[in-house]
């Protein structure tokens, strides 16, 4: 799968990120946080039977992949990336951060979902099914980042000195909350956006 493939280019430099609350293997959370929207999309379509739960499922799907898709390829990008709220530059890797290569990759992400996607739904005509999950997974993603440099926690390490994502940061130290809601990770928000993606599918659809 690509996105298997992308998670594997410029590992060492992944590794590297020792900032981020969202590196190594996925663990059940980020699963279900990826996933769950999805999967509960995909039983209302085979419970309700309307097609519209179908394209919401694909909707789902297309914004995790198109932000797994900027993700991977945004962290490897010269230059650091910059706020998606305030234009700031901020450390790679962290959420809310967007750059060139990591846009591109969103959007290619979310077209690649809509090809697989569309022909195996079926429910609409033309290009509008296509066009309607493309859509819907670069909305989803899009939240994402906006979520992520809003209203997820950001926190800091005082003994590096370092913002963060994590408590405690890498090196062992507890950091402390200095924006966002508690309690709000990264897991919470790929759920919302994924969430958001659903619901713009389900419209589109």
């Amino acid at each position: 799968m690509p996105s298997v493939a992308l998670s594997r280019l410029g590992r060492a430099r992944k590794r590297a990120l020792i900032d981020i609350g969202k590196g190594g293997p996925r663990d059940a959370l980020q699963v279900v946080a990826n996933g769950g929207v999805a999967t509960a999309c995909a039983l209302a379509a085979a419970l309700l039977h309307d097609p519209r739960w179908a394209v919401a499922f694909a909707g789902a799907y297309g914004a995790a992949t198109a932000d797994t898709w900027a993700t991977e390829i945004g962290t490897l990008a010269r230059g650091r990336p910059r706020s998606m709220l305030t234009g700031r530059p901020i450390a790679a890797g962290l959420s809310g951060g967007i750059t060139i290569a990591g846009t591109l990759a969103e959007c290619a992400g979310a077209l690649w979902l809509a090809i697989v996607a569309a022909p195996l739904i079926g429910a609409a005509s033309g290009h509008g099914l296509f066009i309607a999950v493309a859509i819907a997974g670069i909305a989803g993603a899009t939240a994402d980042s906006l979520l992520g440099g809003s209203v997820q926690e950001l926190r800091h390490c005082e003994t590096c000195g370092r913002t963060c994502e994590t408590d405690p940061h890498a090196c062992g130290t507890p950091t402390r909350r200095v924006r966002g809601i508690p309690h709000v990770s990264n897991d919470v928000v790929n759920l919302l956006a994924t969430g958001v993606g659903a619901l713009a599918g389900f419209v589109f659809a």
